[in-house]
């Protein structure tokens, strides 16, 4: 386990993400595939040569399934209850086959459970591609074990 209890958060610590992905046309394709989003842009080469960005375009809610994928190992993985919400999410500039995606989490709020069993954290995270373009964006709100309370059971 390499997930950080509550207590191990601290409001304000940005935590650069050491994974990176590159995103290729197959997991697009495959994506789009298990969710049933057979949007053309995602899929369609002629359809998104004829749109504003030329080219296909990769699933906006595989970027952010994957941003979270990265970020669970420094941050969640084993110390979690469950994820909460995923809020503000915005999706500035595209993502397209061939981008390598790098993530960043800042944590911007912690608070204990009214029974001070576990806590309550919210990052935001932000993932760019290769060129440093932000692609994604979006708070992530997580139920995190407490240490003292994780010892007891």
């Amino acid at each position: 386990m390499s997930g950080r209890y509550y207590e191990e958060f601290t409001v304000g610590e940005t935590i650069e993400h050491g994974r990176r992905r590159t995103i290729s046309e197959s997991d697009n394709q495959r994506f789009c595939d298990l969710t049933m989003n057979q949007q053309p842009l995602h899929l369609d080469r002629e359809f998104a040569r004829e749109s504003a960005f030329g080219e296909r375009v990769v699933n906006g809610l595989y970027t952010m399934s994957l941003a979270v994928g990265i970020a669970i190992p420094e941050t969640t993985d084993g110390t979690i209850v469950a994820n909460l919400s995923y809020d503000e999410v915005s999706h500035p500039n595209p993502v397209v086959h061939g981008d390598t995606i790098r993530v960043t989490s800042t944590v911007t709020e912690k608070r204990e459970t009214s029974d001070g069993e576990r806590g309550i954290v919210t990052m935001h995270l932000k993932v760019f591609t290769q060129n440093d373009d932000l692609v994604c964006e979006f708070d992530r709100t997580v139920l995190s074990l407490k240490r003292e309370h994780e010892e007891r059971s």
